[in-house]
């Protein structure tokens, strides 16, 4: 079901464990191979690409590449009220929480007449990508859209596949949660496909070929795909993109004190999503293991995607890690930089104060990182493969620009021309000194 390693009676160096430890496998090269022909195909045709690559790979060719809004509007009423219910109250929260992430604006007063301050501004246009395949994400929809405005983005386009059993519109719950967040610009394109439209714009349209059916954006944010991963790389530069997204990740630290049904229902958790999640167990005790691998041959056999589990949990991507103590646990979850993190031990929150690299830290039996998916407040979108030792989940930062407004008077550039004439002397641009010297 699942396989372990031992740690126990060594300490590895960090270069070790990153050898050691199971990471998902994701080809991002090959499939940039793959995607760079789409990319220039929708580069130079536009809306007529968009329908030819959606009948090839979705299925269906969309009568409405960008969706109607009636139709918008007709998907918030059909809401299941329970579920309508719940997304008001995800948003509700996530907006709380985003609505704090702001930075502040300041001013310096480096000196008497010079002044340098930072303003903080939002990009002009983003593009949110909502996946659509083995699941759909309406939560996603909450998770991009909130963030980008509680930044103050004003120009929002939403991207999700179109589905062959909607006669090709995405998910009606997906539109239903854009409608609710006041999101009328929705696509329904997907795949490295949507990434093209949202970096080049796109020309064409449902009925007029001379019109522009989708602008360019600044930003690109959203999980998907490895195709979707390399069209996001092979864009990055013309626009900015969150990440790259891998496959998602859960790791848990636990002693004996865990509880072996919630360790092993919150691995199956996150299996779910995809053949390739890794699920991460890291524990000092033998007992706790033993009692996990138990506990998920029974909850296995009785989960829905119980096929799509057994794939995750049985590759290489996943294990038990056995440790000598929680110290030695402590190192690994830090070298491994998981996009979900759980620490299930006595004083979960000391030990969570500890961790160095974690996409998001769930301290404690009741704080499941399913909580974190749907309904605590945090963003779900996160960094995974490692990214976390050097990238943070996804937020109102990410639709940010920090500007430096720099303004001296006369007197106070006077004060430093000389040091500024013997700095561009130093580096040989005499220029720089003599733009100084000039004003004087």
């Amino acid at each position: 079901m699942i396989s372990r390693i031992d740690l126990r009676g060594r300490r590895p160096s960090r270069r070790e464990l990153l050898a050691e430890l199971p990471r998902a496998e994701l080809d991002v090269e090959h499939a940039a191979a793959v995607v760079t022909p789409i990319l220039e195909d929708v580069r130079t045709r536009g809306a007529a690409a968009l329908r030819d690559l959606a009948e090839r790979l979705d299925g269906v060719r969309p009568v409405h590449l960008r969706v109607p809004s009636d139709v918008l509007a007709d998907a918030a009423a059909a809401l299941d009220p329970q579920v309508r219910s719940a997304l008001e109250e995800t948003i509700a929260r996530v907006r709380r929480v985003h609505a704090a992430q702001r930075p502040q604006d300041f001013t310096v007063d480096v000196a008497p007449g010079a002044q340098v301050r930072q303003r903080w501004l939002p990009v002009r246009r983003v593009g949110l990508y909502v996946p659509g395949g083995l699941a759909v994400y309406p939560s996603s929809v909450v998770m991009n859209v909130v963030a980008a405005q509680e930044a103050g983005v004003t120009s929002l386009a939403v991207v999700s596949p179109p589905q062959k059993d909607r006669d090709g519109l995405p998910d009606p719950v997906v539109l239903g949660t854009c409608a609710l967040l006041g999101v009328d610009e929705v696509y329904a394109v997907g795949g490295a496909q949507a990434v093209a439209m949202l970096a080049y714009g796109a020309d064409g349209s449902d009925d007029v070929d001379d019109v522009t059916l989708c602008e360019p954006v600044d930003v690109i944010t959203g999980p998907g795909n490895v195709y979707v991963t390399a069209a996001k790389r092979l864009v990055r530069g013309l626009v900015g993109i969150d990440s790259e997204a891998g496959p998602t990740e859960i790791a848990i630290l636990a002693d004996g004190t865990a509880d072996p049904a919630h360790v092993a229902a919150d691995l199956i958790s996150q299996a779910e999503h995809d053949p390739l999640a890794a699920a991460v167990l890291v524990t000092p005790s033998v007992e706790l293991a033993g009692a996990v691998e138990a506990a998920l041959v029974d909850r296995v056999e009785v989960t829905p995607n119980r096929e799509r589990v057994s794939t995750a949990l049985a590759g290489s991507q996943s294990a038990i890690v056995l440790v000598d103590d929680l110290e030695a646990g402590l190192d690994v979850v830090n070298a491994y930089g998981a996009e979900h993190l759980e620490i299930q031990t006595t004083d979960a929150a000391a030990w969570a104060d500890r961790v160095s690299s974690a996409g998001a830290i769930f301290v404690g039996p009741w704080s499941p990182v399913s909580l974190g998916d749907y309904m605590a407040g945090s963003n779900h979108v996160l960094p995974t493969g490692g990214c976390s030792h050097f990238a943070s989940g996804l937020g109102v930062h990410s639709f940010l620009r920090a500007v430096q407004v720099i303004e001296y008077d006369a007197d106070s550039l006077a004060a430093v021309t000389d040091r500024i004439v013997a700095l561009a002397d130093a580096e040989g641009l005499p220029a720089h000194g003599e733009a100084v010297r000039a004003r004087f």
